[in-house]
This record gives structure tokens, sequence and C-alpha cells, in this order.
């Protein structure tokens, strides 16, 4: 069971990694779930269209692709973030970067939860979940100072 960090063209995000991985764990826990491996792959928006391309045969970038190995109540997975398109993000919907980011590494933990966005009413469930999972972590980060 482990949560790990890489990058691939970009330098790792300026994230705690110990809390981080914490509250992944505590927000898997809450949907019923253990953590197996995770595995988090920092890119630019070049790399994340390259996997998109090969993988998924779509040919646009996007903000974090999610491999699922999930095997019954045990979540695993690959999961690719642009930091490239999370500062986009942040920048378009006025939000804070660190905020933004962590909304998109909690994004994948809810997506090998269970929780999808593509049909009717599922963006706003992912949604609420992902406001849900990014209040625990402000928490969180208050009571540990």
């Amino acid at each position: 069971m482990s949560i790990t960090y890489h990058t691939e063209g970009v330098n790792m995000p300026n994230i705690k990694r110990q809390a981080t991985s914490q509250w992944i764990k505590s927000v898997a826990s809450s949907y019923g779930k253990k953590v197996g491996e995770i595995a988090y792959i920092f890119c630019s928006d070049k790399k994340i269209l390259e996997v998109n391309r090969q993988y998924l045969e779509h040919d646009y970038y996007t903000d974090i692709i999610t491999f699922d190995y999930t095997e019954e109540n045990k979540i695993a997975g690959d999961i690719f973030i642009s930091l490239d398109t999370v500062k986009t993000n942040s920048e378009q919907f006025n939000t804070n970067y660190t905020e933004e980011l962590h909304r998109t590494i909690i994004h994948g933990i809810l997506h090998l939860c269970g929780i999808n966005d593509k049909g009717p009413g599922e963006r706003e469930i992912m949604e609420a979940a992902e406001n849900k999972a990014l209040s625990c972590l402000k928490i969180d980060e208050i009571q540990k100072e």
C-alpha cells in the first residue's frame, strides 16, 4: 500500500506529500475504500496529450487522466496530472493554484472510488465530492498548525 509522486518533464509541485497522502487515505476511507498502489505522475500538457492520444485515442489536452487498477474495495491506479492545465484552470476559474492542484489530485481518487463525471448530473456529484474533500483538507491543515 503506497502513494507515490513522480514527475515527467516538470518540477515537483510544492505539496506536502505526507499530509496529502493521509488526506487521500481519509477520503478513500469515507467511501469504504482502502488505498493500494497509487502513482501520481505530474507532467506537462505535451505529455498528457501524448498519453491521451496513445491510450484513450483522445486528441485533446486535459488536466487529469486516471488509469484504474482497483480490485474490490482496494483502490489503485496511475494518475497523470498536467500542471500546465491545472495552472490554466486556476487562472480561468479564478482559484488558488494549490487548491486547484489538490482538487485535481482528489478528483482522480474520487474516480477510483467509483464517482463518474461524464453522464447527466454526474459532474455536479463529482464537484460536490471534490468540495467536501477539499473542506476536510483545510480543516486538517488548520489542526496541524
